[in-house]
């Protein structure tokens, strides 16, 4: 087992719903050839000095983010992408049992993860300009040339966080609805999680 890092020892003694499941995913972690970082206020694994995998906790579940997680092959289809992400994935764990239960494949998981590093493989970002906005975007826009000019004087970043907030809803009812919610920010020149 690898080294701990005391700076992530604080940061889990904080922790109170998920420090059994956290201290599971540390342990599975350390058994490989990474080195224990603390980052963003997480455990985060690293592999000379770049990312491999995250330990973070949510309402409904903790998981492993795995950096590059668009790379990995994924034959049980465990893998979760977290909101706007393009290249991380996660395991979604809810319980210690499931942990435990799940240890050879979060084994599996990590084992490949380290080799999609090792190899140098880098996940091809979309740009912005490739995506393709929404029509209840496209009509708000072509209808309203100030919202046109804010939206365009957007970071792409911020472009990108917009394109998928207003896609990922099925009806287009919704999709309208949070065009609409959003237009006021984008006229201030604001981001979709800017305040």
């Amino acid at each position: 087992m690898n080294k701990t890092n005391p700076k992530v020892d604080a940061v889990l003694r904080q922790s109170k719903k998920w420090l059994s499941e956290f201290e599971a995913l540390r342990s599975i972690a350390l058994s490989f050839p990474l080195t224990e970082e603390l980052k963003w206020y997480q455990a985060c694994y690293t592999l000379d000095g770049k990312n491999v995998v995250l330990i973070h906790g949510f309402k409904e579940y903790c998981a492993l983010l795995f950096f590059k997680g668009a790379l990995l092959k994924d034959p049980k289809h465990l893998l979760a992408t977290p909101g706007n992400t393009q290249a991380g994935r996660q395991l979604r764990f809810s319980s210690v049992q499931e942990i435990h239960k799940a240890t050879p494949t979060i084994k599996a998981y990590i084992r490949e993860a380290i080799q999609v590093e090792k190899a140098g493989l880098r996940v091809q970002l979309k740009k912005t300009e490739d995506l393709s906005l929404p029509e209840e975007l496209r009509e708000k826009l072509d209808k309203l040339p100030a919202l046109s000019t804010a939206f365009s004087a957007l970071t792409p970043g911020r472009q990108r966080a917009y394109i998928y907030h207003f896609s990922q809803p099925k009806l287009s009812s919704t999709r309208q609805a949070r065009v609409d919610k959003c237009m006021q920010q984008i006229l201030d020149g604001k981001g979709l999680n800017d305040s």
